[in-house]
């Protein structure tokens, strides 16, 4: 394994006088159909576990929500089309597919019963698409049941950087508490589908909130209003900054033109998904930093790059930042297709007043990239403790 560090003359993110950051939260369409496929990776993984006592080669990370069509009008409304949606890929089927398809059924709805407060009106059509996979992958596949490292699948690459700064925080924590039980409980007007943009020019913070209202707890326009104005306060009272602050919410809104929904996401009429146009892996979306483009939900847990990579990536930045503390850390890793998912380039960039010591931050990869690293990832994945999006 080839590590390379590099020491940055230039001025961190955090202190830099621009930055941009979004997060799309839990009901939003593409936060959604990203949950969905890895929870349908989720349960096949334990499905395999179970009847083979291993993880078979699988990626469902092909998915797609086609928005339905919907008539919230204040006090109620109803669905007239229901979305779609399609979770496909390909998966390793050794009895029937259809007990693979109901798996995915089964684990969908769950998903969203569990998310969305209102799941039974939305009521979704789910459809599952699965093929055979290549047969090279999953010859490179198969060598993890004797017990080797597994061979990466593709010739792809996964980052990650440490710490978040300030508004990356802000931005992540705001959604949070929007979505939060307690917060629905005390305002259960506001729905899942919410998305932050949050901007800083120097000292200057701005907010800019999309929230989906839901129809059946506003009984008119003028309650409307209020109810914005007090999600405002809300939001304005739980951020704790030195910075000049300003907070807004579906700004869009004109007149009787408001963000109106029966369900609390906008994929009920008008809005689509797709994986991996929504959050990274740590949960944001950043462009002031080293980004992925690649989809991480759905894919395989045991070869897949393109996943483990980028949370192998997070997992070392996060490690060196927490000894080191330094300013910034950006962490690298770069496969070869067919080689063991333990051998990758690996490229450390940081700012820092001093440097990195080398010997410790080989340590912190070995063992973050030891085979004992994988299961634990593995193993974090399939019992859902590691959030992927």
């Amino acid at each position: 394994m080839e590590i390379f560090i590099e020491r940055l003359n230039q001025t961190p993110v955090s202190e830099q006088k621009i930055e941009i950051v979004e997060r799309k939260g839990i009901g939003h369409p593409d936060s959604l159909i990203d949950a969905m496929c890895e929870a349908s990776s989720r349960v096949l993984s334990q499905y395999y576990v179970e009847k083979k006592g291993l993880i078979c080669h699988h990626n469902l990370d092909k998915g797609l929500i086609m928005a339905g069509v919907s008539h919230p009008v204040y006090g109620g409304g109803e669905i007239i089309e229901p979305p779609d949606i399609i979770i496909s890929g390909q998966a390793t089927v050794f009895e029937s597919i259809d007990d693979i398809k109901k798996l995915i059924y089964m684990e969908t709805d769950k998903y969203l019963d569990e998310t969305l407060r209102f799941a039974d009106k939305l009521n979704p059509q789910v459809i599952v698409k699965i093929r055979p996979g290549s047969a090279d992958l999953v010859g490179l596949f198969e060598r993890f049941k004797k017990g080797e490292m597994p061979l990466a699948n593709d010739t792809s690459f996964g980052v990650g950087f440490a710490p978040m700064s300030e508004l990356e925080k802000i931005v992540y924590n705001t959604e949070c508490l929007l979505n939060s039980k307690k917060t629905k409980k005390r305002f259960p007007f506001l729905g899942e589908d919410i998305k932050i943009m949050g901007s800083r020019n120097d000292n200057e913070l701005n907010l800019t909130i999309a929230v989906a209202f839901i129809s059946q707890f506003v009984p008119n326009l003028e309650e409307y209003y209020e109810q914005k104005e007090k999600t405002k306060e809300f939001v304005e009272k739980n951020i704790k900054t030195e910075k000049k602050l300003s907070v807004g919410i579906n700004v869009a809104d004109k007149d009787d033109c408001v963000y109106l929904t029966v369900t609390g996401t906008s994929c009920e009429c008008g809005d689509n998904g797709q994986v991996g146009r929504g959050n990274r892996a740590n949960g944001l979306i950043t462009p002031c930093r080293s980004m992925s483009l690649e989809a991480v939900a759905g894919k395989n847990p045991i070869s897949h790059v393109g996943k483990i990579y980028n949370l192998k990536a997070q997992e070392i930045a996060n490690k060196i930042n927490e000894i080191f503390r330094v300013k910034e850390v950006q962490v690298q890793l770069l496969s070869e297709i067919g080689r063991p998912i333990s051998d990758p380039f690996v490229g450390i960039k940081y700012i820092s007043n001093e440097n990195l010591r080398k010997s410790e931050v080989e340590e912190i990869v070995s063992e973050i990239l030891s085979k004992e690293g994988f299961e634990d990832l593995i193993q974090k994945l399939l019992s859902g403790s590691i959030k992927v999006f």
